[in-house]
């Protein structure tokens, strides 16, 4: 038994076709409806819509990524009890059509956030990065949160200010773009006053409140979800550290330890991405798949390379900080221990993001989301797997 190889796909206007996919070599499809409002109920007529185009093509819908928690949920204010029952319904409409996963986060606000979209490479494709300094020259000079300078360090502040000072006005609109009009699968984007506004929600919010609320919200959902014989998957958050004096949960062992112990279930389970838990250099992601093996339910398979403390470039699948190698190695042991206890549930995998090539042509991807580097990373991964598994048989 090894990885269910799967791709992301963004709906039927996205350039990166379901023939694209099948092509590249994969069987699954990870996808969501994109086109309905976060808190909104999924109904089976729009499930089964996307469902029959996925399988008309040859391909499974194997995870669904995702379901967006809506804000009010996050922070248990407004109609916080109507969008908890709208997510039940989901589920159990999901359930009736088949699919097995869900994909989730609990990120407040933004989803996963990069501050270069469009980093030229050394071969000249262009990558991710985040850059603490240039986050930190957004919020302390363009955004002008109040009391963000008391969260960086003075070297910090003088960086950021002497990044600030170099960019003209095209470069300051790409920065505040890339940072608020939302990453794909992101579902929501913000203006600059909007999000001072919306900033001002979290005020006194701390770690064990946006915790609570975490764990309230999976306290209803998961009986639910056991019903309908669906799996729940928290994404790790992107970066794994706090930024805009947000609140962070999923970024480290100790947090999906308590995450999994505050309601345990076998329904109760995350999304093992390598990309976003890699960029601490204090996560030891070989020991942390052994302790939570049994409940990683899909598997988001990215390299990155720290440049330094909070900055970081997504490299080549095989090339960066994870050890890849160990780490799918892991996983394909634990995929081998379910077959041994009976059972048939191989663990979905898809490579997370991919450099835009000069494959790609004039294709308008979705950041992140080319076809030629994920088709690339996708190969190169199934290499890996290959010769793990041949060196595992004997």
């Amino acid at each position: 038994m090894s990885f269910l190889q799967s791709l992301r796909w963004f709906g039927p206007d996205d350039p990166v076709t379901l023939d694209y996919i099948r092509q590249a070599g994969a069987t699954g499809v990870v996808t969501a409806l994109h086109h309905l409002r976060n808190g909104e109920v999924w109904s089976t007529d729009e499930i089964k819509t996307r469902k029959d185009l996925i399988e008309k093509k040859g391909l499974e819908w194997v995870v669904v990524e995702s379901v967006p928690v809506h804000e009010d949920i996050k922070t248990r204010t407004g109609n916080f009890s109507e969008y908890i029952d709208n997510y039940k319904q989901t589920i159990r409409n999901l359930g009736l059509e088949g699919i097995k996963i869900i994909c989730y986060n609990f990120m407040p606000l933004l989803d996963w956030t990069r501050t270069d979209l469009d980093y030229v490479l050394p071969d000249g494709a262009k990558a991710l990065r985040f850059s603490k300094i240039a986050l930190a020259s957004f919020d302390i000079f363009i955004l002008k949160r109040h009391q963000s300078q008391d969260e960086y360090t003075d070297t910090d502040i003088k960086r950021a200010q002497e990044y600030y000072d170099k960019l003209d006005s095209g470069d300051l609109k790409t920065l505040t773009e890339n940072i608020l009009a939302g990453l794909p699968g992101s579902e929501e984007s913000w203006s600059l006053e909007e999000f001072r506004e919306k900033l001002l929600i979290y005020n006194g919010y701390t770690d064990t409140t946006f915790r609570n609320n975490l764990l309230e919200f999976l306290r209803e959902i998961i009986p639910v979800a056991e019903e309908s014989d669906i799996k729940m998957a928290i994404h790790p958050d992107d970066p794994p550290f706090p930024i805009f004096g947000l609140p962070r949960m999923i970024g480290t062992q100790n947090q999906i330890s308590d995450l999994l112990t505050g309601v345990k279930s076998p329904s109760n389970g995350i999304t093992f991405c390598t990309g976003s838990l890699g960029v601490r250099s204090d996560n030891d992601l070989i020991r942390m798949v052994r302790e939570f093996s049994p409940d990683i339910h899909f598997v988001h398979l990215r390299n990155i390379r720290r440049e330094d403390n909070d900055t970081f470039i997504e490299s080549d699948h095989l090339e960066g900080d994870v050890p890849m190698y160990e780490v799918v190695k892991e996983l394909i042991v634990e995929m081998h221990r379910r077959k041994s206890e009976g059972s048939d549930d191989s663990i979905p995998m898809r490579p997370d993001h991919g450099h835009r090539m000069i494959a790609d042509g004039d294709m308008k991807v979705n950041p992140g989301y080319s076809g030629a580097g994920r088709m690339k990373g996708l190969a190169e991964l199934r290499g890996l797997v290959a010769g793990i598994e041949k060196s595992l048989s004997g």
